[in-house]
């Protein structure tokens, strides 16, 4: 799962971390000191980010070896090992802050990600991440995401066409924007991409439903800060096809009422922008 995008993030946290060295472990752990470590559970969650870890040990020090004992996606209690790490002293404790950073972020988001997608299991809705997610860290959130049950959304700006209100205001009208997108697809050279539209209103939806029995292909519609009944009764006349997405300060507490509206995904920036990372600690081991 380490991508080069995310091994360039690693390095980087790295350096940032350690800058022209760890002078701490330098000045009181002595150079041939061997150690064993261990990562465990303070509190419960689960388990994202084992091979984020092991890749952070292995830039440090290839002779360190850090070993997740808790599979991907694994619920784990209180008191859990998580990961067993041992190799040079110095260069476990030098990576112990950036490997802990990684895993706590991805353990707390992967974990909230899967208690919402229990709240509604009992409905065929499924909860989506958004472009909301820390700079930089895109990568390693929305693996998290994937990790907890949930699904992705788009990567970024280039995979998929996403028709916001700031583009419909932008251009005009609904439907200046999409005869925009329509040309823009006609030409084979651009990217043959996905279409989402959110839609603010009944006169836009209809506006992009005009704009399929024109020819567009919409591969979703994003009904953004609708209300659970305004949504259930859209949802109650869909035509053949149309794939219905709920958007806008979804949070936890209120993810089931959207879900039970009968759409087919509900995205929540929450999962990214609002989640606290789960606290995890290392500490020395004695063999």
């Amino acid at each position: 799962m380490i991508t080069a995008d995310m091994d360039w993030l690693i390095r980087f946290a790295l350096e940032e971390d350690f800058g022209p060295g760890d002078v701490t472990s330098a000045a009181a752990v002595p150079a041939e000191a061997v150690r064993c470590a261990a990562v465990f559970a303070k509190e419960d969650g689960v388990f994202a980010g084992g091979a984020v870890a092991v890749r952070v040990f292995e830039c440090v020090d290839p002779a360190v070896r850090c070993v997740p004992r808790v599979t991907e996606g694994a619920r784990f209690v209180r008191g859990t090992v998580l990961l067993e790490v041992e190799g040079p002293a110095r260069a476990v404790l030098g990576g112990e802050r950036v490997a802990l950073n990684f895993l706590q972020r991805m353990c707390g988001i992967a974990t909230r990600t899967a208690e919402v997608a229990a709240r509604i299991a009992h409905t065929p809705c499924k909860v989506l991440d958004t472009r909301k997610t820390t700079p930089g860290l895109r990568a390693f959130e929305k693996y998290a995401v994937a990790v907890g049950g949930g699904v992705n959304h788009r990567q970024g700006l280039y995979d998929m066409i996403l028709i916001k209100d700031n583009h419909v205001d932008f251009a005009g009208s609904m439907a200046a924007a999409l005869a925009g997108v329509q040309r823009f697809l006609e030409q084979p050279a651009n990217p043959q991409v996905p279409v989402v539209v959110e839609v603010r209103d009944r006169a836009e939806l209809d506006e992009a439903r005009a704009a399929v029995a024109g020819g567009l292909k919409i591969h979703r519609f994003l009904l953004d800060n609708w209300t659970p009944e305004a949504i259930r009764a859209v949802v109650a006349e869909r035509a053949p096809g149309e794939v219905f997405e709920a958007s806008g300060g979804i949070d936890p507490d209120r993810a089931v009422a959207y879900a039970e509206s009968g759409v087919d995904f509900i995205s929540m920036g929450w999962l990214t922008h609002s989640v606290p990372g789960l606290d995890l600690s290392m500490k020395h081991v004695k063999r």
